[in-house]
């Protein structure tokens, strides 16, 4: 198929508004209408499917009918860059939080993005996670200036809503609970032993994960979360970013 031939056949697909374009034709020059629009609701169900499968708490949370208008919506207007269908939706949460028939929900737009953290994290390259044995090995004079690499896995979801318990009841079978907290919750995504967790972090270890991810060293992620949260407690809270395999294993030249 040549570039020319895409340029006008594709573009259609996702713009039901458009004519069906002149080259879809037969061999005997009969017009292709019907099966052209075959072709692009076929198209368009395919990728309301894939977001459905990307976002099943959201599209729970919605119900189906809204769920199916609103993604229907969001590939007319954010079409399919990447041949991979579990690539496809990494706006959706973006558009979530704009479109105007969700602004009752104020949340969806961070469940989807813990959602679309949980994919990422199933799919990303395996690498071996950072243990507390190796931690331990290292001399103490060199924590303090010891930069972590997050595992290729890892991803931190921030809300200023109860994302994670929204995201956790409505990721399992069985009835849903009314929800009473309203609190900000931070969504830590991992994959230890190759299956992928989301757990709840305070924020003072959300912080301190934070600056950790942006390449601070330890010893200043640690004093720069001391001073909004005295009551930080760094030995805990490392242990357990250590346990959930936050962090890459250490490259063998830092290893004892």
């Amino acid at each position: 198929m040549s570039p020319d031939y895409a340029a006008q056949f594709a573009p259609g697909l996702l713009q039901p508004e458009r004519t069906t374009p002149a080259l879809a034709r037969t061999a005997n020059g009969a017009s292709l209408v019907k099966r052209y629009n075959v072709y692009r609701n076929n198209v368009t169900v395919s990728l309301i499917e894939a977001l459905a499968a990307t976002f099943p708490a959201v599209q729970r949370i919605t119900g189906t009918d809204f769920f199916r208008a609103m993604a229907r919506f969001h590939i007319r207007a954010t079409p399919p860059t990447s041949p991979m269908l579990f690539d496809y939706g990494r706006d959706f949460p973006a558009f979530i939080e704009a479109y105007p028939y969700a602004q009752e929900m104020p949340w969806l737009a961070d469940v989807a993005r813990i959602e679309r953290a949980w994919l990422d994290a199933y799919h990303a390259a395996d690498a071996p996670a950072l243990t507390a044995q190796a931690l331990a090995a290292l001399p103490e004079s060199a924590l303090p200036d010891l930069v972590l690499q997050a595992h290729p896995a890892t991803r931190m979801v921030r809300s200023p809503y109860p994302a994670v318990s929204i995201f956790a009841m409505n990721r399992q079978p069985g009835p849903v609970t009314p929800l009473i907290r309203s609190d900000a919750q931070n969504a830590l995504v991992t994959r230890p032993d190759m299956d992928v967790e989301v757990a709840h972090l305070p924020d003072d270890a959300a912080h301190f994960l934070d600056l950790l991810l942006q390449g601070q060293p330890l010893g200043s992620a640690a004093a720069d979360t001391f001073a909004p949260f005295p009551d930080f407690d760094l030995s805990a809270h490392l242990a357990a970013l250590i346990s959930a395999g936050t962090f890459a294993a250490l490259p063998m030249e830092t290893q004892p």
